[in-house]
């Protein structure tokens, strides 16, 4: 598997967690709420530089898509967390 089809598979499950959280989050406490809103200005940044990704008319080095990568997985981490809080 490539790294850009490691990468498009992380933010096809960064969107269902995402989802799945978001539907929770009117039950949530405040601080879920606040840390979600956090998680949600590294997901728009992450979306953006997907696109970029995406669009093969732009120059991507593997040091970008890397370092959205990494982005990725501590989104990952964050909703882990969240979605944990919200089940207790």
């Amino acid at each position: 598997m490539s790294i850009k089809e490691d990468f498009d598979n992380l933010l096809d499950k960064l969107q269902i967690e995402r989802d799945e959280i978001n539907l929770k989050l009117h039950l949530a406490s405040m601080e879920a709420k606040q840390e979600f809103e956090e998680a949600e200005k590294k997901w728009h940044r992450l979306k953006i530089k997907a696109t970029e990704i995406a669009d093969d008319s732009v120059e991507t080095s593997e040091e970008f898509i890397a370092k959205a990568k990494i982005v990725g997985e501590e989104l990952k981490d964050t909703y882990y967390r969240i979605g944990k809080r919200l089940a207790d």
